[in-house]
């Protein structure tokens, strides 16, 4: 039952990642594609807009894919987990912690998510487990 649940989380956090860096890099889903994000990050002081937008896009969908396959997962889980200190250090951070007020509850939730599968291992259904 471990390996099931550790694979349910890696799906749904990693292939979550993988659509928010789509939506950066490509404006799939709904999203700006690099030159929107970019435009936003230079409005909030983050630049170069693009070339911020393109890391994190690729961040994001590289990690969710390492993370999803379970595949290299500590890289996986270290670029999820560098993303979502970026976004509490440039958004959320001065909202505090709720989510409620644009805080960064939930990037601290993925942020122990990511580290507590990097810390136990992907389980047996993984690329590399």
């Amino acid at each position: 039952m471990m390996n099931a649940g550790l694979l349910l989380i890696r799906l749904i956090i990693g292939v979550t990642f993988m659509g928010h860096g789509a939506q950066k890099l490509f404006g799939w889903f709904g999203g700006y594609g690099l030159k929107g994000t970019g435009g936003w990050l230079e409005s909030i002081g983050v630049k170069p807009g693009v070339l911020m937008a393109f890391l994190a896009g690729a961040s994001e969908l590289v990690g969710g894919a390492l993370f999803a396959a379970g595949l290299l997962t500590p890289i996986g889980a270290a670029l999820i987990v560098i993303t979502m200190l970026v976004a509490i250090f440039t958004v959320h951070g001065k909202n505090g912690y709720w989510v409620t007020q644009d805080g960064f509850e939930y990037n601290l939730i993925l942020i122990a998510v990511a580290v507590g599968v990097a810390l136990i291992g992907p389980g047996a259904y993984a690329m590399m487990p």
